[in-house]
């Protein structure tokens, strides 16, 4: 199911049909060094991902991680939503992209889309983002859709701090 088009992308919800794409996103060195390891390995790890994850996000919040395709083609390029982490106050943004589809626009066009979808259909007038304090691409970013860096915070015990933006 289609939740926004932009110009160029399409970003649907996400089914285990998407598993194959999952595990090659999950498992890009820059992936795992940005965001983390989730342990996703094979299409049966990628399921339980998607179901315990995505899908459960849609069912209790109405909202996600969308699967982020070309309009043309349909080529599943990253993924781009909205999450609510225990760990934070507020909704934050998050996406991730294959390597291949960096520096071309996309991440700042669904998460400019993603948003908007926020505000207008969830009625979030604050979205907040993570990230790692190297990750300079996200930042700039971040920056572009006019969300300004505001502290340090950690997410998980033990795990470094991540830069939180607003």
């Amino acid at each position: 199911m289609i939740i926004l088009q932009t110009e160029r992308l399409n970003l649907r919800q996400l089914t285990i049909d998407d598993g194959e794409f999952i595990v090659e996103l999950l498992n890009q060195p820059s992936f795992i060094q940005n965001i983390g390891d989730r342990g996703v390995r094979t299409l049966d790890d990628a399921h339980q991902y998607i179901l315990t994850g995505p899908v459960a996000s849609y069912e209790k919040f109405g909202f996600g991680l969308y699967l982020v395709e070309l309009r043309e083609s349909a080529t599943a390029i990253g993924l781009c939503g909205l999450l609510k982490r225990e760990a934070l106050d507020d909704v934050d943004i998050g996406y991730a992209y294959l390597p291949a589809h960096w520096g071309k626009g996309y991440a700042f066009e669904a998460a400019s889309a993603v948003l908007n979808y926020g505000k207008n259909m969830h009625g979030l007038n604050r979205v907040v983002a993570v990230v790692s304090p190297d990750n300079y691409g996200s930042i700039k970013v971040l920056e572009k859709l006019g969300l300004k860096f505001e502290r340090m915070v950690q997410l998980v015990d033990g795990e470094a701090e991540v830069k939180l933006f607003a």
